[in-house]
């Protein structure tokens, strides 16, 4: 479905999701999945198994779905767990790929990266519903050292920035 702004059209849907399941549903049937400030489309699953998805009618007719080949290491994990999760919906490919990515990458990546992985991969625990995982990945988030603007961006990152509310360190 092409709609002029996305984003209105998934609060609604989530305010109903939420009144009627006393959450928002990213698993099963119904279910949703998630919107992060500034992107383009969504995806709604209906309780029968049809997908509706809504896709801004500017959508840049170059996005690249498949990544980008200009990333490399750690950069390039995220720009793959991004599509995994916004355009596959596939949270568990895009927790593996960040699992992994950050242990194979992680030393070498900038603070910004390392922080973005983590923060996914709190996000995506929450959402497989593996809350043991969340305090190793926030203890490590906590430890970095942040400015007020890559906190900003690690916050945007993710669907609901209250789930790194305990985690985010102190600007530097």
């Amino acid at each position: 479905m092409m709609v002029d702004a996305v984003a209105p059209y998934h609060a609604a849907f989530t305010e109903a999701m939420r009144a009627t399941y006393g959450r928002m549903l990213a698993k099963g049937r119904p279910r949703i999945t998630r919107y992060r400030p500034g992107a383009s489309r969504f995806s709604v699953v209906d309780p029968s198994g049809n997908t509706i998805i809504f896709i801004r009618r500017d959508e840049p007719e170059d996005l690249d779905y498949g990544g980008s080949t200009e990333l490399s290491g750690l950069a390039r994990v995220l720009d793959n767990a991004r599509i995994l999760r916004e355009f596959k919906s596939d949270d568990r490919a895009a927790f593996r790929a960040l699992n992994s990515g950050l242990r194979r990458h992680g030393d070498a990546a900038s603070t910004l990266d390392r922080a973005l992985a983590l923060a996914g991969l709190i996000e995506l625990s929450t959402a497989l519903e593996e809350p043991e995982r969340v305090p190793d990945w926030g203890a490590r988030l906590r430890r970095l050292p942040l400015t007020a603007d890559e906190r900003d961006r690690v916050c945007q990152a993710v669907a609901d920035p209250d789930q790194l509310a305990p985690w985010l360190p102190d600007a530097t």
